[in-house]
């Protein structure tokens, strides 16, 4: 039988059971506490995905038309289309770059948990799981959404 802490222990990542706490976010990854290679926190992570956002927003109103925010009543289409271009965004830029446009900008990058770029499949399994968007709004203790444990990777600064 499954037990709550079972269930706890997975949404909050390894060492939950036991009770061992890290001195820090990416301490238990391997993880420098802060420069280079530390992990990516919520704020510059936030900023990243408004800037992706609102530019993916433009290039939607651009090439398909879609209205931008307040300026017109968007429909299912056009809703459909901009996450389409965020989607791919995502695959595209961290795929070859391991950072969107968003991300370089504010400093981070995504990477795979054994530091190199993510594979294709990370990089598709961290963009759906993006999109639906409720798995982006979950962390454990490092900070680290469920997108991105389900995917393998993690976002660090440069």
């Amino acid at each position: 039988m499954v037990d709550r802490r079972d269930i706890g222990s997975w949404l909050e990542g390894p060492g939950s059971r036991s009770g061992a706490s890290s001195a820090y976010p990416g301490e238990r990854l391997g993880m420098p506490r802060e420069g280079a290679g530390s992990m990516g926190r919520f704020g510059r992570r936030l900023v990243g995905v408004v800037l992706d956002w609102t530019a993916c927003q433009l290039i939607a109103f651009a090439f398909f038309g879609v209205p931008l925010p307040f300026a017109g009543v968007a429909t299912g289409r056009d809703t459909a289309v901009l996450l389409a271009v965020f989607a791919l965004e995502n695959l595209l830029l961290v795929g070859t770059l391991g950072s969107t446009l968003g991300h370089r900008v504010v400093g981070l990058r995504v990477q795979s948990t054994d530091g190199r770029l993510p594979r294709p499949f990370q990089t598709l399994v961290r963009t759906v799981l993006l999109c639906l968007f409720l798995p982006a709004m979950f962390w454990d203790k490092d900070g680290r959404g469920l997108h991105d444990k389900a995917a393998g990777t993690v976002i660090v600064r440069t």
